[in-house]
Order: C-alpha cells, then sequence, then structure tokens
C-alpha cells in the first residue's frame, strides 16, 4: 500500500474523497428541486465514483491494479470538474457552489495525480507495474 494512500491505518483520500461524494449528493439534491434530470445524473455518478474507486484500489491485488483503480477515480474526478464548469457556465448553480466544489474536485485530482506518479516511480524500476 502506498505511503501517500494510508496513514495510521486510515485514508486520508478515501476520506477526502467520501466528503466529496457527499458534498456532490447535496449539488445532486438542489438540482433535482428545479425538475432537471440529465446534468444531475452526470455529476452524481462521476462524483461518487471517485471514492468508490479509491476504495476499490486500497484492495487492489497487485500495484498495477492500484495504479489502474485510481487512474479511474483521476479520470471521474476530471469528468466532475467537467460537469461543475458546465453547470456553472450554464446557470444551473451558484458561484459560491462552484467554488467550494470545484475547490475540493481540484484537491482531488492533485492529490490522485500524485500518488499514480509517486508508485510509477518507485515501482516502475522494480517491474511491479
Amino acid at each position: 500500500m502506498s505511503v501517500e494512500l494510508k496513514k495510521e491505518n486510515k485514508s486520508i483520500i478515501a476520506d477526502k474523497a467520501y466528503a466529496f461524494a457527499v458534498q456532490i449528493i447535496s449539488v445532486y439534491k438542489e438540482l433535482k428541486k428545479d425538475n432537471e434530470f440529465v446534468l444531475p445524473k452526470q455529476i452524481l455518478r462521476s462524483g461518487t465514483s471517485i471514492g468508490a474507486n479509491v476504495n476499490e484500489a486500497i484492495s487492489a491485488v497487485s500495484k498495477k491494479d492500484f495504479v489502474f483503480k485510481l487512474g479511474i477515480s483521476l479520470k471521474e474526478a476530471r469528468e466532475t470538474k467537467y460537469w461543475l464548469n458546465l453547470l456553472k457556465d450554464s446557470d444551473f448553480i451558484s458561484q459560491e457552489t462552484f467554488i467550494k466544489s470545484n475547490k475540493d474536485c481540484e484537491e482531488l485530482i492533485k492529490i490522485l495525480s500524485s500518488i499514480i506518479l509517486t508508485t510509477k516511480q518507485r515501482y516502475l524500476n522494480n517491474s511491479y507495474l
């Protein structure tokens, strides 16, 4: 298991991804109140998938599997960022909601990118990947 991923038997990235998923569910609920159906489902799917894939990565059977699952999380985070921008630019969410959610999403992207890069660098030379 990557040192960056676990600290004192607790996953910092899993906790952050879970908190972000809860935040995205709140955004989803607000959008549903306005009888919007398509966009809320898109951001709900991608925003909650980040944490689901992080949790799968924690249980990975190999370093290659670990990096693969985190790669999926990273793709979902980037997709969520896209939906947040689209929702903001089309006036479906407030600037305040966007700023908070986008900041947290960007933080997840940076952390996931860092973990993936570090894991690849550590294990590529040792043929673990």
